[in-house]
Formats: structure tokens, C-alpha cells, sequence
């Protein structure tokens, strides 16, 4: 994997909201493969259980596939789940296996969170 989404870049790209996306990340985006965990797809259900999103997840994730070549990268979550523990300054679940799925893909990780982007060193914004 070159370089993985953070769910809201999804959900922007998603929405066409492209001028929400950073110069940087946007040639990021449109020069290397991308992907997503399969915790983002869980984070949109979450997002729209609470109402914040109206979309289904599944579509978000099939459109972006059809028209970005969007691949959800499918990792063992025990070995997710096992490089997440060294994560401890975020108590956000998201947040934590999805920087830790690109992790140990030593990919970058292209998002808007300051916090991610102080603590994991491949973020990009």
C-alpha cells in the first residue's frame, strides 16, 4: 500500500468536497495507490448511526472504489490490534488501528487529525 485514508479524506473525496483536501495530499492521492483500513468502513457506519453521515458506508466505500481505485486492505486484527497497543497517546479505537494498520504497511497516512499527524511521522496533510 502506498499510502491509506483517514475516514473523513474519505468521506470527503466521497462527497466531492476536494477543495477540503490539502495540496500535499491531494497530489498524494492522485500519484499513489490508495486504501483503506477496514476500520474506516466501521467508522462510517458509526458516523451514521449518530447521524453525522446519511450515506451507507458500504456505498461510500464501493463509489470510491469504482471511481478512485479505493482498495480496503485487509490485515489480520490480531496483528492490528497487537501494533495498536504502543498507541496509547489517542484513546480514540479509530484512530488507533487505522495509524497502526499503516503502520506496519510503513505507509503514509493522509489526514486532517493534528494529533495522528504529531505522533505518526508517515502522515500527511
Amino acid at each position: 500500500m502506498s499510502a491509506y485514508l483517514d475516514t473523513h479524506v474519505a468521506l470527503w473525496l466521497y462527497s466531492g468536497q476536494i477543495e477540503r483536501i490539502s495540496k500535499r495530499a491531494a497530489g498524494l492521492i492522485n500519484r499513489e495507490r490508495i486504501g483503506v483500513s477496514p476500520v474506516v468502513l466501521l467508522e462510517l457506519q458509526y458516523l451514521q448511526e449518530i447521524g453525522r453521515i446519511t450515506a451507507a458506508p458500504r456505498s461510500i466505500i464501493v463509489d470510491l472504489k469504482r471511481r478512485l481505485g479505493l482498495v480496503v486492505e485487509d490485515r489480520s486484527m490480531e496483528i492490528v490490534a497487537e501494533r495498536a497497543l504502543d498507541l496509547d497517546w489517542t484513546r480514540d479505537v479509530f484512530d488507533r488501528l487505522i495509524v497502526a494498520q499503516a503502520a506496519l504497511d510503513n505507509a503514509e497516512l493522509v489526514t486532517t487529525d493534528r494529533l495522528i499527524r504529531k505522533h505518526y511521522p508517515k502522515a500527511v496533510w
